[in-house]
Order: structure tokens, then sequence, then C-alpha cells
């Protein structure tokens, strides 16, 4: 006498009969190949609403400068950079535990980045060096961000065998943004409401 799990895996068997079975080929890749990977990481960025700007590497200081002249009224502000950036931002503060009271009385916030992805538009900070901590990238209003173009590539999967799944990672795709049940869109409810990249190109 069959039992039930005897019949329902004879009907699987009966289902299964003639089904090529052999391993099928791998698959085409997810994302197709751009000619220009930094320049489409531009653009999806740039469709995220955040301003994004490319220069040489002898450019960047200033190009930051002047970013955070345009953010912030009169070119003046509290501005604080995280420990080991790798380049100057001229009257800076090195964050080294600011409150979050504290830092919600700063203007902009300057990082780097640990990846980019292109085909997503989005920026993965993994708060090493030049990075800072996760709050420090959240409370203030706006956050000028660095990515060299060396840093990008094409999709999550490609981000996620340069990431190190032990470390706390941040992934940041445009300015904070949300909405109620009518579709208002807010801006600036869960982190900094002005994103500014600049992308460093090849010297």
């Amino acid at each position: 006498m069959s039992s039930a799990r005897d019949e329902i895996l004879g009907r699987v068997r009966a289902a299964l009969d003639g089904v090529d079975r052999t391993a099928p080929e791998a698959p085409a890749p997810r994302v197709a190949p751009v000619a220009d990977l930094v320049g489409h990481f531009a653009d999806r960025v740039e469709h995220y609403r955040a301003v994004v700007e490319r220069c040489a590497p002898a450019d960047l200081e200033d190009v930051v400068a002047a970013a955070l002249g345009r953010h912030l009224p009169g070119g003046s502000g509290t501005v604080v950079v995280p420990p080991g950036l790798a380049f100057d931002v001229a009257g800076a503060v090195v964050d080294t535990g600011l409150s979050a009271l504290e830092l919600d009385r700063v203007d902009a916030v300057v990082t780097e980045a640990a990846v980019g992805v292109a085909e997503t538009g989005t920026i993965v900070l993994d708060h090493g060096p030049g990075q800072g901590r996760r709050a420090l990238t959240l409370v203030p209003d706006r956050h000028v961000c660095v990515v060299r173009a060396e840093q990008v590539v094409p999709d999550v999967p490609d981000a996620l065998d340069r990431l190190d799944p032990r470390r706390p990672l941040t992934w940041i795709s445009g300015p904070s943004a949300t909405s109620d049940i009518e579709l208002d869109r807010v801006e600036g409810v869960h982190g900094p409401r002005t994103l500014h990249v600049v992308v460093v190109d090849p010297a």
C-alpha cells in the first residue's frame, strides 16, 4: 500500500519524465557593459537629484571648496570632516566623536567613499579612514562625497566583491527622501537633504 509521500513523489517523477536535466549554460551578465562607466555612474547619481561634478586630482580641493561655498550661505558655516581624509578642507573641523546635537548644528560634512555603483548610481561607505562614522554622514544637512574613478564598478554584485561584509555599510542613492500616502516628496527626513558628489577622474 503506497503512502501519500510515495504518491506525490510518483507524480513529480512523471512530470519530470523527458525533461532535459543537463546543467544550463551560465547566464549572460545582468548589466550590459557601457563604454563610459564613470560617466554612466555620474548620470545615475544625478538622476537622484544629487549635484555631480567631475574633476582632475589636482583640482579636487578647489572643487570641494567651491561646492561648500555654493551650499553654505555667504560661503561660511561649520564643516566637519572624518579622521583620515586624504585631502585638506580649509576651515573644517575633524570629527572626534561629536554628539548628535553637535552634529545637528553642522552645516556640511565632507567624506570619501568606498565604492560607487554605476548601474544604480549608489555610493557605498564602509566607514573606514576618510569616511567617518555613520552618524557623521546621516545627521548634517549637506554631504559632499568624493568618489574616485577607480572606485566605480558596474553593478551591485561587483560592489559586494570589493566590500567586507563584516564592516558597517551605508548605501546612498541620492539625497535622503521619503513620501507620504499622497506621494508628496519630502527630503532630509532620514539623512542629508543635499548630496554633492565629486567624481575624481584619473590623472
